[in-house]
């Protein structure tokens, strides 16, 4: 039993560690969830709340899974997996059945699941979160208080600084459609032999004051003593959807640039600004000033931006404006502005306003200024993943290299 007891709190403080975890790369994608979720339930009052809430979030599932890992107040742990999983069974429920948000954003955008996907998954979560729960008293492989107290605050700490790291330079790994790397004609293509949507297509036809349904295989399409009178299609299976499959650009003009901007064969930026009038003032100087030197300079430059025409005004005078969806903008890029560059096409690089570099370096051949900026942040993805191995060896073997001393150990949490 001790065995098994100690398994369940492993198996369960990995799947919240991993949760918290890549929720905690992009806070900001989780925020924007949450947003969805006032939206869908008429609670946009509480819009202000969506980051705090996001990171909230991100916190309590990695330090509840590292917790359970480490044995570290076991008992505090337990109860804090128990009220979550309380609260998100029964949500996930709601939202499979309704479907008001179609990715509930339970793993991010690491992994997409269906309402249905999540709830199950959940569901087998909540049984391993109640033998945890059951077995809360059972002190096998525990931290003595102390000890726990002080490494759960540790915890606390650093992933805080993580987070606070991937929302001020953008998230350390980019799960979505538009990375680094992306050529955009090509993802956004649809494959010859691609699946089409498939669709049960019904004809609705009338005779002597009674009206049937038929199919195309038996509507009377010789009979002329039927009438015709409607036709409804209903979705079957959804066929194949490109990786990029919503990226639109409008000029002022209203001309779709998208061809243009995606077909440009040499360097192109594009400082995206979801709504200019709620733009970091900061980060939109820093644009506009590197606007002005790459255009000097004879590079494109473009303000892509969500808001009107009209509202965007003066904050786009001298610069070239494209106006697209502002959900598409948030899945280019997380910084508010932030800045794209493309070569032929292909996303060579990505930057927050807080990391965008000088606009002198910005000259001559700007793939090395991009080679150098993915170097850079492989190595930041090899340090962070370096420290969540260590940290995650640390809580797996910390119980074993600490004794549970009975005369400590006895937790009031």
């Amino acid at each position: 039993m001790k065995i098994l007891t100690q398994t369940a709190r492993i198996l369960t403080g990995l799947l919240f560690v991993f949760s918290g975890f890549v929720k905690g790369i992009d806070p900001m994608g989780t925020a924007f969830k949450f947003g969805d979720y006032f939206n869908a339930f008429r609670m946009d009052f509480l819009d202000d709340l969506a980051l705090p809430l996001s990171i909230l979030l991100c916190l309590v599932e990695f330090i509840t899974g590292m917790m359970l890992l480490s044995g570290s107040m076991v008992r505090l742990a337990s109860w804090m997996a128990a009220i979550f999983m309380a609260l998100f069974t029964p949500l996930t429920l709601v939202l499979a059945i309704f479907n008001p948000v179609s990715d509930c954003g339970c793993f991010g955008d690491a992994i997409i699941m269906t309402n249905w996907q999540t709830f199950f998954k959940n569901v087998v979560i909540t049984l391993l979160v109640v033998y945890v729960f059951i077995k809360r008293d059972d002190r096998t492989g525990t931290l003595p208080v102390r000890a726990g107290l002080n490494f759960t605050l540790a915890l606390i700490f650093l992933f805080l600084l993580f987070m606070r790291y991937n929302l001020s330079y953008l998230p350390i790994i980019d799960f979505r459609p538009y990375k680094v790397g992306t050529n955009l004609p090509e993802a956004m293509a649809v494959p010859p032999d691609a699946e089409p949507d498939k669709y049960d297509i019904r004809f609705i036809y009338e005779k002597d004051g009674v009206s049937k349904e038929f199919t195309l295989n038996d509507y009377p399409a010789d009979d002329t003593t039927w009438k015709f009178v409607d036709q409804k299609s209903v979705l079957i299976s959804r066929g194949y959807i490109p990786p990029i499959h919503d990226f639109t650009l409008i000029s002022r003009e209203g001309a779709d640039m998208t061809d243009e901007v995606t077909g440009n064969q040499g360097d192109m930026v594009l400082m995206v600004a979801r709504r200019l009038e709620k733009s970091d003032r900061k980060g939109l100087v820093k644009g506009y000033d590197l606007g002005i030197a790459l255009l000097d300079r004879g590079i494109k430059f473009y303000i892509v931006t969500a808001s009107t025409p009209s509202t965007a005004g003066e904050l786009v005078t001298g610069f070239d404006a494209l106006f697209a969806d502002e959900i598409m903008l948030k899945t280019v890029i997380r910084s508010d502005p932030g800045f794209v560059l493309l070569h032929n096409g292909t996303v060579m690089a990505k930057w927050s306003y807080h990391n965008l570099p000088a606009k002198e370096q910005f000259k001559g051949d700007l793939n090395s200024l991009a080679l150098s900026y993915q170097t850079a942040t492989k190595n930041r993805l090899a340090v962070a993943a370096a420290l969540l191995a260590v940290l995650l060896a640390i809580a797996l073997t910390l119980p074993f290299r600490l004794k549970s001393d009975p005369g400590n150990n006895k937790e009031t949490l």
